[in-house]
């Protein structure tokens, strides 16, 4: 008995050292999971109390803001950091630069002084709606920085002084302070990882594509539905590459300065997906044994088999594009599968031309003639987020007007900052905004107490920088796990700023709760501005999307669109990317769709310059402009069968087979979207 005693004894012992180790690995994995964060954290609490040593040193009047800066612009990367302060300092010194030039003209007229600074404030919100990631916060940091001196001219009273040009200098220097230490901290302790999860990402796109559209040419093929989500799941994707190509840009100066290479990979990935998309399409559309003669056909000259890593796979591919593109063939749906895979392969090879710039493989410079333009997917967002911050701060200058609050200018600068920066978050732009509400109510509550119960008893740099970690580095960590940002970007910036550390601490209870009671309402403004003023709602804005691209493609029809097959590849491509995320499928295809029927009749009007079917064509493309596609159909059935009966040789045949490869085209997209093209059909 004993003996057996003993052995359980054993065993239980064991399971209860084997319950502990597990016990201690959760821990570790979890410690060093939570590693990051913490970095982050004390990055911050580093930054910022290293920005307020330089203020406290050169003795400016509000060494706070350089704290508050110093905090604003932390962020778990390094890219993003430094992407984040240099937009910032730009737009600090835009929006002093601004606002001297308002008092300079209406110093004066306080009425026509607060109007200034609110239609401003309203301008820069449009224009960060129509800007993307940085640039769109400098945007708002231009409006926000004139409202924070334009706030400090006026003072309690009310009256411009004359002192504007002093503040703008002394504020832009204070804030600049701080972008500058947090940037110094961030590249003494972060060595950048943004490249290498570009690149990553980009190989793995490409991969995808490949694969993908090596399934869709495996017959049988995989049912249509799958990869219709595949498609749309690798937009979405590539949509997301935007923010992690900007904090790449952030990094590198190389990348920076080749930034129209990352540009024209992204382009290219959309162009292998639209091409993948219309490959689908023809494959489904043609009868099983000619889909697989002509499927076959077409693997015999792609190279499915190299993989993506190899380094001769670059090479492979346009030589592939050459035979793809010089292949002779009479038939057009052969001809248009030949002429599709040519477009996504040309599409991935410009995709891996920015990943060899990410891998350091080439040093190739943007110039002036590789300039992208830029093209605005819609202007009534940026209308309307103008429109409601020129009026959130309009009534919060009219509510300091009538009430005579001493901190009115306060809650003028704190209705400012949300409405302006929240606006081009659209749906979430309410969400947001309560967030930042409730940031700052926090905030508010550690500030009393951190001001009136801790710092009192602090004599020395070293213990406020203390109290400071205690508070900056758990907010940095937790704001870095990327939940709630707009609640936690507020908190370490309102934090400082009610605290307001400085050389000579004052502690004023009634000065104290006045600007925090300032902050809150001004914070209660702007949510309040969102709930009465909403964004579009993401149904309105996918279908404004896809009614502007509808109208564009029947002016192409009526012969007064692009003339230029890649400048209406980006003009719905920068629509493609706007498309809300809760857009379905259906919608994503049709605008996909839309991308391959202006190419193809921008291609169909240039072939009737050349071959004799221009009044057939004129029929079809004055249908179309009607939105009549049954009538189109009819007419590209014409057209199709009059270059059937024409009896060309060289190149005026593979015109004309690439004419009848365009009407093929543009028949199949019509059959499978004529809900979409025949929406709005005159009479």
């Amino acid at each position: 008995m004993i003996p057996i005693l003993h052995r359980h004894g054993h065993w239980r012992l064991a399971h209860h050292c084997a319950d502990r180790w597990r016990a201690a690995e959760k821990c570790w994995v979890t410690a060093r999971s939570s590693l990051p964060a913490l970095a982050c954290g004390l990055r911050m609490a580093a930054s910022v109390c290293l920005a307020l040593y330089l203020a406290f040193w050169l003795q400016l009047d509000n060494p706070f803001w350089a704290g508050a800066s110093a905090a604003a612009v932390c962020q778990p990367t390094l890219g993003a950091s430094l992407r984040k302060g240099w937009y910032r300092m730009l737009g600090t010194v835009l929006g002093a630069v601004v606002i001297v030039g308002i008092t300079g003209c209406l110093v004066q007229n306080r009425t026509l002084f607060l109007l200034a600074m609110a239609l401003w404030g309203g301008v820069c919100a449009a224009v960060s709606t129509l800007l993307r990631n940085f640039a769109a916060y400098a945007a708002a940091l231009t409006s926000t920085t004139a409202i924070i001196i334009g706030c400090d001219t006026l003072g309690t009273v009310g009256g411009p002084d004359g002192q504007t040009f002093l503040l703008a200098v002394t504020r832009a220097g204070e804030i600049c302070i701080g972008i500058v230490c947090a940037g110094l901290i961030l590249v003494i302790t972060d060595f950048g990882g943004a490249r290498q999860r570009l690149r990553a990402q980009f190989a793995d796109l490409v991969a995808s594509i490949q694969t993908g559209l090596s399934r869709t040419l495996m017959l049988p093929a995989d049912p249509p539905a799958n990869l219709q989500t595949v498609r749309r799941e690798l937009i979405g994707r590539l949509v997301a590459l935007d923010p992690v190509a900007d904090q790449t840009i952030g990094e590198s100066s190389e990348i920076r300065y080749n930034s129209v290479v990352l540009a024209r990979a992204s382009q290219g990935l959309f162009d292998a997906l639209v091409g993948w998309q219309v490959i689908a399409n023809i494959i489904l559309r043609l009868p099983p044994d000619s889909a697989a003669e002509q499927v076959d056909a077409l693997r015999r000259l792609s190279p499915w088999d190299v993989s993506v890593s190899a380094p001769e796979f670059r090479q492979v591919l346009r030589w592939t594009v050459g035979r793809l593109v010089s292949t002779p063939t009479s038939i057009p749906s052969l001809r248009l599968l030949l002429d599709q895979t040519a477009v996504t392969l040309l599409g991935i090879i410009q995709a891996l031309a920015g990943l060899a710039l990410l891998a350091g493989k080439t040093h190739r410079a943007g110039g002036r003639r590789d300039r992208l333009r830029t093209y605005i997917a819609d202007w009534l967002p940026s209308l309307i987020n103008g429109g409601r911050a020129f009026l959130t701060i309009c009534a919060a200058e009219a509510f300091w007007i009538f009430t005579g609050w001493p901190s009115g200018t306060t809650c003028i600068i704190w209705a400012a900052i949300p409405v302006v920066l929240f606006g081009p978050r659209s749906d979430q732009a309410y969400t947001s905004a309560v967030g930042f509400c409730t940031g700052a109510a926090i905030a508010t509550a550690v500030a009393a107490t951190a001001k009136f119960a801790v710092l009192p008893m602090c004599g020395t740099f070293a213990s406020l920088c203390l109290v400071l970690a205690c508070y900056l580095v758990p907010v940095g960590a937790l704001g870095s796990r990327g939940r709630q940002t707009a609640m936690f970007g507020v908190l370490p910036v309102s934090f400082i700023a009610l605290v307001a550390p400085a050389n000579v601490m004052v502690y004023d209870t009634a000065a104290f709760y006045n600007g925090a009671l300032a902050l809150i309402a001004g914070t209660v403004i702007a949510a309040l501005a969102f709930l009465l003023m909403p964004p579009l709602s993401p149904v309105t804005r996918t279908r404004r999307l896809l009614r502007v691209t509808l109208r564009e493609l029947r002016t192409i029809a009526a012969g007064k669109g692009p003339c230029r097959s890649r400048d209406w590849r980006r003009r719905i491509y920068a629509r493609l990317i706007a498309l809300p995320d809760s857009a379905g499928l259906a919608e994503r295809a049709q605008m996909t769709a839309a991308v391959t029927a202006g190419c193809e009749l921008i291609r169909l009007r240039r072939m009737a310059r050349i071959l004799p079917v221009g009044p057939q064509l004129t029929l079809a493309f004055q249908a179309f402009a009607e939105g009549h596609c049954g009538a189109m159909t009819t007419a590209l059935a014409r057209v199709d069968r009059h270059l059937e009966a024409l009896r060309y040789d060289g190149t005026h045949f593979k015109r004309a087979v690439r004419a009848r490869a365009s009407v093929l085209a543009l028949t199949a997209i019509l059959d499978q979207h004529a809900h979409y093209f025949c929406m709005g059909a005159r009479p």
